[in-house]
């Protein structure tokens, strides 16, 4: 009753058509017949469930399904909205496990899937992809294209399920792999009789092991087979064995011993169970990759050890050949053997600088790369190798690197190999064929300044001219004649040869032959040189101890002086000819110590001229202490005693920093050291037996005068001259000769 008047006054508005319909979700007004009529959503908007779906309406509704190989990530649900879910790809694959059936690999695909057959397998109606039917064995030996190469011509075909097996002749094997052709086993490779003499005892051991194994695997030996993990254990054992005495001092051995090894590795490669196997112990190192299949493998091959890192490929290790099955790539790193290879450095070339040679050595570890690609003398492809340095030590004008490889006959060689680049720790090598390398590390000498080869020139010229005037002044001035003089004379004539020798032909290493005699004739004139000096000590220590008849006959005098270094340098000859000149200068050589031939007289010579010295000194203490000493005489032997001294000390200095300058890579100071005492020898014998001699300067006055004086007055001057003072000088004269009778 309360709402009478509502309900009234709501009829009379729809009566005046203002009635307002409102309609619920789903539903849409429909102003003709005035209701509401179902909304169908699918129709409207087509993609309203999303991709891979279908929808279905309902009244005031709708629902999606995914459609067939799709589903809800929820598993249990199979209707949804918009809002619910969306449909996304079954990978049947992994649903259905077992979909494929046996022998066959399940793909998926957006929505579906398909199946290929396994390997050895086939279809039952040939097909390639299917989702019905079953994969049957393949028989290879009787179905496939190309059965007649499966096995090759040594090897008989037998059918397995999903593969097949070849039954190899005698003498060839499949290395006990399925699907692997027979290969020609060459047991004789290891045969002792096919390798020059054996140098190292313990290689006899690796062929002979290696050897029956060949035979066992061929059929035709023994029927005990080691694996390819225990024959490369068994092979690092024996090189071990070869290694660890220590340095290997034959090159032929070296070269034996790499070849045997990479032989030994090229046999064990394809028996290795795994496709990668690193295995070392203290003296070697190797890492093995192999690659199975009835296909050529392709890819990238990176082998790396502490010491090297190789970077080639499969198409290179596999060669352009016959293929047989398997390809095999192999770093071997030796631990200590390049203190063996620290030699043989004739082949190498591409590093001289102006003509001058520097000096190498071994700067790495050998590095040898083995392939089974029986072709490895040009590659297609060039391999590229990385080394660690033995030390880091940078490039400078005076330090290079270079990449070489060991020859067959025992010696390095850069032929085909290139650096590529190069620092501190590393050097990159490029070589187009395959070997055992290591990095060299050429020490170029230090060329010496403009500065120096002026001070030389300079130096020993001034030397050359004095010694000259010595020799004239002991020649020719007769009021010094004797034994001493006799000795310094030779003692001028040997150093002013050697002195000159040295100038023009030190640095004369071509033709060789040049070179030899050139260092012969330093040898014969230096030690000449001390022989005199020698000489002059007995002269001294005869003239305070052998008061009268001190005098020594010239002919024993010349035996001694001449004969002792001639007997030296012929036996140094017949010993060692080639020892005579060097890479850098024309002197003698440092190895296996002939230079020894030089220094070992001159140090005797220095220790006895000591001795003499030293016992001449004490005597002229004693004599000087005596009650009645002939002080001229002694003075005059003490004067002589210090000119002796002073001059074996700049001659003794000099051979000193000699001893360093011919080394490979002397200091920079030495060649300076060297040049300055060898030009003060001339005028220290100059200043000390010329200028320092009463006589001689008395000698160079008469001489001087006689050419400043007119030609006219000096025949005036001849011919007013009292005989008796004639007479007087003459006696003068006579008295200051009879130095050598004291």
């Amino acid at each position: 009753m309360g709402f009478g008047k509502e309900l009234l006054l709501l009829g009379l508005a729809c009566a005046l058509g203002n009635c307002v319909l409102e309609c619920g979700i789903g539903f849409s007004q429909n102003t003709t017949i005035k209701n509401c009529t179902d909304i169908n959503e699918c129709s409207e908007n087509p993609s309203v469930c999303g991709k891979h779906s279908r929808c279905f309406n309902t009244i005031g509704s709708y629902y999606c399904q995914c459609q067939h190989g799709f589903r809800l990530p929820q598993r249990d649900k199979v209707n949804f909205t918009a809002t619910t879910g969306r449909c996304q790809d079954t990978n049947e694959c992994l649903v259905y496990r077992s979909i494929c059936g046996e022998h066959s690999r399940c793909i998926n695909t957006i929505g579906s899937y398909y199946c290929q057959c396994q390997h050895g397998f086939i279809h039952n109606s040939r097909k390639v992809n299917f989702t019905e039917g079953q994969c049957i064995d393949l028989n290879e030996c009787t179905e496939s294209d190309n059965k007649e190469e499966l096995c090759g011509p040594n090897g008989e075909c037998k059918n397995i399920i999903g593969s097949y097996w070849c039954n190899c002749s005698n003498g060839y094997t499949n290395y006990s792999v399925e699907k692997t052709p027979c290969s020609k086993l060459d047991c004789d490779n290891f045969s002792a009789g096919k390798k020059p003499k054996q140098f190292l005892g313990g290689l006899a051991n690796i062929m002979s092991m290696m050897r029956n194994s060949c035979l066992a695997l061929s059929g035709t030996g023994s029927k005990v087979k080691l694996d390819g993990d225990a024959l490369l254990e068994k092979l690092f054992t024996e090189t071990d064995a070869i290694l660890s005495p220590g340095t290997l001092n034959i090159d032929e051995s070296v070269s034996e011993l790499l070849t045997t090894v990479e032989e030994s590795i090229l046999f064990i490669g394809p028996q290795l169970k795994n496709k990668h196997t690193k295995m070392e112990n203290n003296r070697i190192d190797a890492q093995i990759a192999v690659q199975r299949g009835t296909t050529r493998p392709t890819g990238e091959i990176r082998l790396s050890s502490e010491y090297a890192y190789l970077d080639t490929d499969w198409a290179t290790a596999a060669g352009t050949g016959k293929y047989s099955g398997f390809a095999v790539a192999a770093l071997l790193s030796y631990k200590n053997l390049e203190s063996s290879v620290n030699r043989s450095f004739e082949m190498v070339k591409g590093s001289e600088e102006n003509g001058a040679e520097p000096s190498y050595q071994v700067f790495s570890k050998v590095v040898s790369v083995v392939v089974s690609n029986p072709s490895t003398q040009t590659l297609s492809r060039s391999v590229n190798i990385t080394f660690r340095h033995l030390e880091d030590i940078e490039v400078s004008p005076n330090v290079s690197y270079i990449c070489a490889y060991w020859t067959e006959t025992g010696a390095w060689s850069t032929d085909g190999c290139s650096k590529q680049d190069s620092n501190a720790s590393h050097t990159i090598c490029t070589c187009n064929h395959l070997s055992s390398f290591a990095v060299l590390m050429a020490l170029h000498p230090i060329k010496h300044t403009y500065g120096l080869e002026l001070v030389t020139k300079i130096g020993l010229t001034i030397s050359l001219l004095c010694l000259t005037l010595c020799i004239l002044t002991f020649k020719f001035c007769r009021s010094i004649q004797g034994t001493r003089t006799t000795i310094h004379l030779h003692l001028c004539i040997c150093l002013f040869i050697a002195d000159l020798i040295f100038l023009a032909g030190i640095s004369k290493i071509e033709p060789v032959g040049g070179c030899r005699f050139v260092a012969a004739m330093l040898h014969f004139f230096f030690l000449a040189v001390f022989t005199w000096m020698l000489l002059e000590g007995v002269q001294l220590y005869r003239m305070v101890v052998l008061v009268f008849n001190a005098t020594m006959r010239p002919l024993y005098l010349y035996a001694v002086g001449y004969g002792t270094p001639l007997f030296i340098v012929i036996i140094s000859a017949c010993a060692r000819p080639n020892g005579y000149g060097t890479k850098e200068h024309c002197w003698l050589s440092t190895d296996d110590g002939f230079v020894w031939s030089f220094f070992g007289p001159v140090c005797l010579v220095i220790f006895v001229n000591v001795f003499f010295f030293i016992i001449t000194v004490w005597k002229l203490a004693q004599k000087f202490a005596s009650l009645n000493p002939d002080l001229s005489n002694l003075h005059k032997i003490k004067a002589f005693t210090v000119t002796a001294v002073a001059q074996m000390c700049i001659l003794g200095l000099m051979w000193v920093s000699g001893v360093f300058l011919f080394q490979e890579d002397p200091p920079v100071a030495v060649p300076y050291i060297f040049t300055i005492f060898n030009s003060l020898q001339g005028a220290l014998v100059f200043i000390m037996h010329c200028l320092l001699s009463k006589q001689v300067r008395e000698e160079y006055a008469n001489f001087l005068s006689c050419i400043c004086t007119s030609q006219k007055k000096r025949y005036s001057d001849l011919s007013t001259t009292n005989p008796s003072s004639s007479q007087s000088q003459g006696s003068k004269s006579g008295q200051q000769t009879g130095e050598s009778q004291i």
